[in-house]
């Protein structure tokens, strides 16, 4: 009885939170005791029963005893507390610590006070990464074969963790541990991060007691899109030393202090997950400063060194060849001497965006350290949650221009670059600068691929270093065992005796994929444990079985969405070639083997077969369907809406699809003399669509992604009540818009917008009324942030014109 549930009710295409039976079990245990014994108290269902009450309850009250039972110890003698510090967009060849050039104190300090690994993979992206880490399981079982926003309907790729995949969060906390996430979540779809939710979805949801981050997978670093627990809100406004990596760190200490002061006898889960090192890149000028002129010989020197270094450190086997760069990419020879330092700028920031998240990271565990913890605290650093990004494209300064697929040149970048500061608005508030994918690629030595890339380890392997003092010898030894981010949790279960739970919260759990790790701690030389993995994104797709890989590069070129489109149109996955790998002789990926061993490579094509049927991939290469049909972008169900002035931080992807589709809005307002402010807006400086007033004169500006900027203005709108319609005519995705402004009825203004934003501004920023909240689209407002209106809007209506 106790593993029953009610069954889901579903309103408007929505999952209501099912209503289990564990509340009414903990409550009847008291008055039935037979109820309560049919529980199991062995953790293979979760929560565990109430305990029963050790007094004597008596008619009398005279007659009766009262005993609180004791708590119950279900963690072993001095359970470890627990962080999990993720990163976010690094590759192998990074870090100082596995022979790369950016300066990594903290990863150093922890490989010398612990253990490192070079055999450790991930999914190659953001979502998937994270669901595979929290739940054990492989990504598309759990529904995440894609990032939220990409979401589709497929199993496989939902975007929603199911409640038949208990996360660690969930089980460890039901087992006595404190549970924090700080940071990046990046697993809740994107229509359901607004202030009315659902929520069930949302980090609190998924086991953990307190949450300040952000749910979407990237953000300002200088104007992030916060949430704390189950509420929006904001950074402060003002204040030239904020920056979210050193937030986190912040409220990440803060919440250690009430642990410590509330409850310290229990142990703390913590998994930390900053924006740091995704795009945009932003970073304080002194950390860029420290790389000044460091990387001005270009991607391919950056490799021919870095591969030297892992050699000589014993990074990487003697024998390791360094793989080849792709045709498709552009070689350091090839960029012209203008846009060199542009180039290398976009290196510059990132490195010193890298150091300053490491060297905060150090922060936390010093803080850990000085608050008396870090003796009994296990640390799990993984340097990336995939390789690096090439999302850059041939460098950008508004990273989306590649999301959307939309045509630009380095030249043009520059030019708009130019008028809004040159060089040194770049890892500034201004911009949303990604550097180019050759540098990317540079990151992930010595291995092909980038971030997005499930079929080679540029996209897949990422540096780990565990430290457990008094648990974990350090030994100066690599770890080259295969092993994923699904192995984490099952390890953790592993030390703590744990065996995962059957049932939890009523629902039967899905079997765990990973395999524990343990065995790697005392010996640096054991045997890989882990029989097979496979891995999917984008149709590059691979399969370890036994020490061989076998694997497709896939369709889509990370560095090169133009012709990805081509080759999209035409791709058969069936018709695939693919190639054939045996690690144990090939660290690098650096010798196909398929025309050699064709019944081995056949042997792993067909488990690969099975595998992905197993765990719901099907179809191979859902993730790219948005990228085929772009119209089956998950977004409100909702045609029309009615807004007041307080509408506040709604969800690009939850919002009218103002600046993306034909839409019709009629503002009701009083104006005052002069009036200035923003009456709405959506998206941030990387791009975004604004209307505002200024001393009296209503602006509407179309931020295409920096590169290009459409304005409509009209003359000046006297003090008073008056209606603005706002009509925009965009015939399809990408398409012109025509803009018609009217005032009281009248035309007032109009423009042409030559091209438009097809899917999304930007990830995380929002459709505000009364204010632009967060990064400013207009530089005209930029330092009035969040430029509320001075007068009194009564309603905003937005309706979708077809």
């Amino acid at each position: 009885m106790s593993t029953r549930k009610l069954n889901i009710e579903r309103i408007a295409g929505r999952s209501l939170l099912p209503v289990t039976l564990s509340l009414a079990i903990g409550l009847a245990s008291a008055v039935f005791p037979v109820f309560a014994q049919s529980v199991p108290t062995d953790g293979s269902v979760l929560p565990f029963p109430a305990e029963p009450m050790k007094g004597v309850a008596q008619p009398r009250l005279q007659d009766s005893t009262m005993e609180w039972p004791a708590a119950a110890q279900r963690l072993p003698e001095k359970a470890p507390n627990i962080l999990i510090v993720l990163l976010d967009d690094v590759g192998f060849g990074i870090s100082e610590t596995f022979g790369g050039e950016v300066h990594t104190p903290t990863l150093s300090r922890l490989a010398k006070e612990g253990i490192s690994y070079t055999g450790f993979n991930t999914t190659s992206i953001c979502s998937p990464t994270r669901a595979s880490l929290l739940t054990g399981r492989n990504h598309t079982r759990v529904g995440s074969g894609t990032i939220a926003e990409r979401a589709v309907a497929f199993d496989g790729y939902t975007g929603v963790i199911p409640k038949t995949a208990a996360t660690l969060a969930e089980v460890l906390k039901n087992y006595g541990y404190h549970t924090s996430a700080f940071g990046k979540w990046h697993n809740t779809p994107a229509i359901e991060t607004t202030a009315i939710g659902p929520k069930d979805h949302w980090p609190n949801a998924y086991g953990f007691e307190y949450f300040y981050g952000f749910l979407g997978g990237e953000t300002s670093q200088w104007e992030p899109r916060l949430t704390e627990n189950f509420d929006a809100v904001e950074p402060p406004h003002d204040d030239p030393k904020y920056h979210l990596t050193n937030d986190l760190v912040d409220k990440s200490l803060k919440w250690l202090d009430n642990y410590r002061a509330f409850d310290p006898d229990k142990p703390f889960l913590m998994y930390w997950a900053p924006g740091g090192v995704h795009g945009p890149h932003h970073t304080f000028p002194e950390w860029t400063a420290k790389y000044k002129g460091k990387f001005n010989t270009g991607w391919d020197a950056y490799r021919e060194r870095t591969f030297k270094r892992q050699l000589d450190m014993g990074v990487i086997p003697a024998d390791t060849k360094l793989t080849e760069r792709d045709a498709t990419m552009a070689s350091w020879d090839s960029i012209p001497d203008a846009q060199r330092p542009f180039q290398e700028r976009l290196m510059e920031i990132f490195a010193g965006f890298v150091e300053h998240t490491d060297t905060e990271v150090g922060r936390l565990i010093d803080g850990i350290e000085q608050r008396g913890l870090k003796d009994n605290t296990l640390i799990i650093y993984i340097f990336g949650d995939n390789g690096s990004s090439a999302e850059g494209q041939q460098g950008s300064i508004s990273e989306l221009l590649a999301q959307n697929n939309i045509a630009n040149t380095v030249e043009q970048q520059m030019a708009a670059l130019d008028k809004i500061g040159g060089l040194d608005a770049l890892g500034t508030g201004k911009t949303d600068n990604m550097y180019h994918a050759g540098w990317a690629w540079a990151g992930g030595t010595p291995f092909k691929g980038t971030k997005l890339m499930g079929s080679y380890f540029g996209g897949t392997r990422n540096p780990m270093v565990i430290s457990w003092p008094g648990h974990i010898k350090p030994d100066g030894k690599f770890r080259q065992q295969f092993s994923h981010v699904d192995d984490i949790a099952p390890t953790l279960y592993d030390i703590l005796k744990i065996t995962p739970p059957k049932v939890v919260n009523g629902y039967d759990q899905l079997p765990i994929d990973g395999t524990s790790i343990a065995y790697t701690f005392a010996n640096a030389d054991a045997p890989t444990q882990k029989k097979e993995q496979f891995f999917d994104n984008n149709g590059s797709r691979g399969i370890y079985l036994d020490g061989w890989f076998a694997d497709v590069p896939g369709p889509f070129i990370p560095w090169d969405t133009p012709a990805s489109v081509k080759r999209l149109a035409n791709w058969d996955s069936a018709k695939d070639q693919w190639e054939l790998y045996n690690l144990k002789s090939d660290f690098s990926q650096a010798n196909d083997l398929a025309a050699k061993d064709p019944k081995k490579l056949e042997e792993l094509k067909a488990r690969f077969l099975a595998l992905a049927e197993d765990n719901k991939a099907f179809p191979i290469g859902a993730g790219n369907w948005l990228r085929l049909h772009p119209e089956d972008r998950i977004k409100s169900p909702y045609s029309k809406w009615t807004f007041s002035q307080t509408t506040r931080r709604m969800p690009e992807f939850a919002a009218p699809g103002v600046g993306r589709e034909s839409t019709d809005v009629k503002i009701e307002a009083e104006f005052s003399d002069n009036a200035n402010g923003v009456l709405y807006a959506v998206g941030g400086a990387g791009g975004g669509l604004s209307v505002y007033m200024d001393d009296g004169h209503l602006v509407y500006e179309y931020n295409m992604m920096i590169i290009e900027n459409y304005q409509a203005r009209t003359s000046k709108i006297p003090a008073g009540k008056h209606q603005i319609e706002i009509s925009t005519s965009i015939p399809k995705p990408a398409g012109p818009g025509e803009v018609v402004i009217k005032v009281d009825g009248k035309e007032a203004a109009r423009t042409t917008v030559a091209r438009t934003v097809p899917a999304a501004f930007t990830a995380t920023e929002s459709f505000d009324v009364g204010a632009d909240l967060g990064s400013p689209v207009s530089p005209v407002y930029a330092d009035k942030r969040p430029f509320e209106f001075t007068g009194k809007i009564d309603e905003v209506k937005v309706e979708l014109v077809k």
